[in-house]
């Protein structure tokens, strides 16, 4: 965490009259919990890093493409030969960037049963998710625990943020009462993503989080922003009264059926992967997977790789990237029933 005599990395940002030294003194002692670390997230991790927050939790569920070098600023192509998860790779990178920031990295996927225990001593979430049902989590854990969040999304040249304070201003549920049903809305597999609209959109983010850590929270957009850099065009719909004129069920009657894990689901196609996520029932008291163990049952079947954080099995047609916590992804396929499939074969259930 940073002290008064290591602020001057930060003399240019604290030069800006409404933050100033005050400002800064507050960023460095807030803590944030960034639930996903994939396109928006490392901008969002870089940025903050180097503003200087004092601690930083990264949560992630993913390992490392080729193709996510396009957008996902924080990665490499040493990075990929390693088969580091997102959340390692980033944590390692941002080190290297502010040694004064606490980093903490957690390789998970961030559902009912452990956001509580993400957040529970964090200022402030961030969403560098990529699915609207980890959106809503966050949103339920947000309101329940009056935490604010800053809500991002990005599609093809398109990208829309909102600032949620709860009690104050409406939250993603007022905005957006149920996620799109599956195959009823374009994802980054058929529309695409250009990675311009990432960075201003984690930028928009971003400064939000400053103004709420430095405790300048007059300055707190009330507008739902979306930018689309292909036809240039910004829209910013006012939604400070939205709150008030819609029956939201979490807003309202403190309905949160996300992180009850009434809404909750077990399995997840990922965007633009051809995969799928499978993930298996599991309590905080669950024992970690012996991924040396499944290393010997897989070997024989197909070209295994393994490090302290996961297992990669190419067995034709599948790649299975297997975590300790459980959880698969399973490449070849974006059928949930072939996935599970796949996995209770290999992995076991």
């Amino acid at each position: 965490m940073s002290s008064p005599d290591s602020f001057d990395r930060y003399v240019r940002q604290m030069q800006f009259a409404p933050l100033g030294r005050e400002g800064q003194e507050r960023i460095a002692q807030a803590r944030i919990f960034l639930c996903g670390c994939g396109a928006l997230g490392t901008v969002l991790a870089n940025t903050l890093v180097r503003a200087g927050v004092g601690f930083l939790r990264i949560v992630d569920r993913d390992f490392i493409e080729p193709n996510n070098l396009q957008r996902q600023v924080l990665f490499d192509e040493d990075d990929i030969a390693a088969s580091l998860p997102k959340a390692i790779a980033a944590a390692n990178k941002l080190r290297k960037i502010n040694s004064q920031v606490v980093i903490e990295a957690e390789v998970a996927d961030v559902d009912p049963t452990n956001i509580e225990s993400y957040a529970a001593d964090v200022d402030l979430i961030l969403d560098g998710t990529d699915n609207f049902e980890t959106r809503f989590l966050i949103n339920d854990l947000a309101l329940k625990s009056k935490r604010p969040w800053v809500y991002g999304g990005c599609l093809g040249a398109e990208g829309q943020s909102l600032t949620i304070i709860p009690e104050e201003t409406p939250c993603l549920r007022c905005l957006i009462a149920e996620p799109p049903p599956p195959g009823e809305s374009p994802t980054c597999d058929t529309a695409g993503i250009l990675s311009p609209i990432i960075n201003v959109i984690a930028s928009i983010q971003a400064c939000e989080a400053l103004k709420i850590l430095s405790g300048k929270t007059e300055a707190i957009s009330r507008q739902w922003t979306i930018i689309n850099l292909w036809d240039n065009s910004v829209r910013q719909i006012d939604v400070s009264g939205l709150r008030e004129s819609v029956d939201c069920p979490a807003c309202d009657r403190g309905e949160f059926p996300w992180l009850n894990g009434e809404r909750a689901s077990q399995s997840a196609v990922l965007c633009g992967r051809n995969a799928v996520q499978v993930s298996p029932p599991r309590d905080a008291a669950s024992p970690q997977l012996d991924l040396a163990m499944l290393e010997a049952k897989l070997s024989p079947l197909g070209d295994v790789a393994r490090n302290p954080f996961l297992l990669r099995a190419d067995i034709s047609p599948y790649t299975l990237t297997v975590f300790a916590d459980g959880r698969a992804i399973i490449s070849g396929t974006d059928e949930i029933s072939t996935a599970k499939t796949v996995y209770a074969k290999y992995v076991g259930t």
